[in-house]
């Protein structure tokens, strides 16, 4: 059983960077696809931000692909979402999500085995 928490998140003013965090605890996870999804403020949608998946490789949402980097840390059982230059429109809650099954760019929310209780970002102008 995994648990991810996922750290980092808040108030923010527009332009700064910020990091996200999520800590796996209860299994090794560097054998999984880990990604990040996010709900935009004020929207009921869901939508994927980035994968990296088991091999290291990445993929990007093709509007979120320059501010956006994914990254792990095997050794601390963690992964990261840095996003540069933040604009009110990343404001949401974001989720990690881990699946030793894969996850896919058509992998909707919820639907990878372990998902996060999400943190709220706030980015203001």
């Amino acid at each position: 059983l995994v648990t991810l928490a996922e750290s980092g998140g808040g108030s923010v003013q527009a332009g700064r960077s910020l990091r996200l965090s999520c800590s796996a605890s209860g299994e090794r996870v560097d054998d999984s696809d880990m990604a990040w999804y996010r709900r935009p403020a004020g929207h009921d949608s869901c939508e994927l931000v980035a994968i990296i998946y088991s091999d290291g490789t990445t993929y990007y949402e093709n509007s979120l692909k320059v501010r956006f980097t994914i990254s792990q840390d095997d050794v601390k059982n963690t992964v990261y979402l840095q996003i540069d230059s933040v604009v009110p429109e990343d404001s949401g809650v974001y989720y990690c999500a881990v699946d030793r099954a894969g996850i896919r760019p058509s992998t909707p929310c919820l639907h990878p085995y372990y998902w996060g209780r999400g943190m709220r970002v706030t980015v203001s102008s």
